[in-house]
């Protein structure tokens, strides 16, 4: 037995990260000054515990000349896929142009009397969460505009190491999948926004003025708790880290005929159907051996919450599944979880008859990258045999990026 005396002390928080756009603040906005500022933004985009558009509406040397909006809006609080609307901050006075309306990508008209547009908002780490791909969109119009065209980076939540999940196929290219990267691709924006120039995989980027104003104090092994930062929510349904690092794997599953945990309080956690069986399935996933993780069998009801979920599946009614315990944040790999529970979700439609399983397979095949994975759960694949199926594609993808990485 240790002695309490000798007992190792507990390591004690390294120091704050700091974003890209704190650095630009503390240089009294030097690689903006004297310039009109186009701002793609939305709630996330702090500094100190300030929105950097208001920052850049109170400094002498800078001016705020337009907001663009991604998914979600400015404030970050439209729901999944409903249309966000053009508008006018009221603390600024800025209009607020919507990407995510009549159109996902700036307008002359947005950039008209811009002299730089600036990129600032916080990823997940996901490919199929869509604002990396509104940043390729900016990035191609603000090269048709001569604009140079300013990332502020910050820390990917979900760390830089962890790489996994298949990468996206051309026919398969979409909103929720614009760039041949894996499902979690381990960079921050300003490391993709970079690669995505460098390697061609958008048109008309070769003469971009691409610039990265990196984050300070960050190291690629960080998930999101090494930074020390307040998690402001990314979109209605990821409310706090622990939402962001299932989501990646979970948000896959929810492609299918189950509700996960949208309409409640924590979404992406919870797996759950009226005909599901709850015990087998926990039994079943914990023979999986998944690291930093633990399977509760659940009951709930799922509730329409405005503005974050309208209509969740199985809305109002009692459903059983499975809740996903994450108990070690550095060991929890989300893909991984996310195919055995798919391939638990498929074995118990299987056994009671639940067919079609997935509903929407354009939009399955979209969010996977991939139309292989279909054929796993159609084929009764366990989980085993989905991940060892991307294995190589994730470590060619891994040797391409080593060249673009910034930490």
């Amino acid at each position: 037995m240790t002695h309490p005396s000798r007992a190792t002390p507990p390591t004690p928080p390294g120091p704050v990260t700091l974003v890209g756009a704190e650095l630009l603040v503390a240089s009294s906005f030097a690689a903006l000054s004297g310039k009109r500022v186009g701002l793609v933004t939305n709630q996330t985009g702090l500094a100190h515990g300030r929105h950097l558009a208001d920052l850049l509406h109170d400094a002498p040397n800078v001016r705020l000349a337009a907001i663009l909006a991604p998914e979600h809006g400015f404030r970050g609080t439209v729901e999944a896929g409903a249309k966000v609307r053009d508008g006018v901050d009221p603390r600024t006075r800025a209009p607020v142009h919507s990407l995510y309306g009549a159109t996902r990508r700036p307008t002359p008209a947005m950039l008209a009397g811009l002299d730089v547009l600036v990129f600032d908002i916080q990823d997940i780490g996901a490919r199929f969460y869509t604002y990396i791909s509104t940043m390729g969109l900016a990035m191609q119009a603000a090269a048709r505009a001569r604009l140079p065209f300013v990332v502020l980076d910050r820390p990917n939540p979900l760390g830089g190491t962890y790489v996994s999940g298949f990468v996206c196929e051309p026919g398969l290219t979409s909103f929720v999948g614009q760039y041949p990267i894996p499902i979690v691709h381990g960079m921050t924006v300003g490391e993709l926004a970079g690669m995505i120039k460098a390697e061609g995989w958008l048109d008309g980027l070769s003469g971009l003025d691409l610039s990265v104003i990196k984050c300070q104090g960050w190291s690629r092994d960080a998930r999101w708790p090494a930074t020390q930062r307040a998690w402001v929510p990314t979109s209605p349904n990821i409310p706090s880290f622990e939402a962001a690092l299932v989501y990646p794997g979970i948000g896959i599953v929810g492609e299918t005929e189950v509700n996960e945990g949208r309409g409640t309080p924590t979404p992406f956690s919870l797996v759950g159907a009226p005909w599901l069986d709850a015990p087998r399935m926990v039994t079943r996933l914990a023979k999986a051996g998944l690291p930093g993780i633990d399977f509760e069998a659940v009951s709930y009801t799922p509730r329409s919450i405005p503005n974050v979920a309208l209509r969740p599946r199985f809305v109002g009614q009692a459903v059983t599944g499975v809740r996903v315990v994450v108990r070690d944040v550095a060991r929890y790999t989300p893909l991984e979880v996310g195919m055995h529970v798919l391939a638990a979700v498929a074995a118990e439609a299987r056994a009671k008859g639940v067919a079609p399983l997935i509903s929407n397979l354009a939009m399955f095949h979209k969010i996977a990258g991939t139309k292989r994975l279909h054929r796993f759960v159609d084929g009764g694949s366990d989980g085993h045999a989905m991940i060892e199926a991307w294995q190589g594609e994730v470590r060619r993808f891994s040797e391409l990026r080593s060249r673009h990485l910034l930490y």
